[in-house]
């Protein structure tokens, strides 16, 4: 049986979703709400936070902001679908970096899905004495979306206007997001072409 580009791309779409969700359910489940491990002196931290919004730790207006914004990310995660199954039909094929970075940005929606989705329903609260185990903490779609990575490498001096004293990188972020960047920026640096066309 011939091994089609679209089982390739879905495979690699599951690929990063259980990477995601497995880094995530260990930080949920090993960590204290704000521990921080050292993996690269202080430069590079798994630090564990959690997301009650957006990308990056930005929030979006209250409990019904949180429904819309997860409602949001289904539509984008089924539209995303839809358009690489769509372009997977042309018959002139389409660029493989292009159908490869969608698939990114779509496998890193849906990790962040599963977290607004289903963390509330499976998990404990996490605090900053104890540890998530199972159990519940908020309805369906009002999880939080876990963060671990964080890279402060290093602290703007005093004397810069607006920037002295801030850190040059402070978001926390996961492996979804990373996903869902790395590949917004591969499409725009290489594939512009193709979308300007589109």
């Amino acid at each position: 049986m011939k091994w089609s580009k679209g089982k390739s791309l879905l495979l690699l779409g599951i690929a990063l979703v259980v990477v995601d969700q497995v880094i995530k359910v260990l930080v949920k489940t090993h960590m204290t709400l704000g521990e921080s491990i050292p993996v690269f002196g202080n430069w590079f931290q798994l630090l564990f936070v959690e997301n009650k919004g957006m990308a990056f730790g930005m929030a979006f207006g209250g409990v019904v902001g949180k429904y819309l914004l997860t409602l949001f990310r289904l539509v984008l995660f089924g539209f995303l679908c839809w358009w690489i199954s769509r372009l997977l039909k042309r018959e002139v094929p389409v660029p493989t970096g292009v159908l490869v970075g969608l698939t990114l940005i779509t496998a890193g929606a849906l990790g962040n899905i599963i977290d607004c989705l289903c963390y509330g329903l499976i998990f404990s609260e996490s605090t900053s004495q104890t540890v998530a185990t199972l159990g519940s903490y908020a309805p369906l779609m009002q999880g939080k979306v876990v963060d671990m990575f964080y890279f402060p490498l290093w602290t703007w001096p005093e004397w810069i206007p607006g920037l002295g004293g801030h850190i040059f990188f402070e978001p926390v972020f996961n492996f979804a997001d990373s996903c869902v960047t790395v590949g917004a920026f591969y499409l725009i640096l290489f594939h512009w072409k193709f979308f300007s066309k589109e």
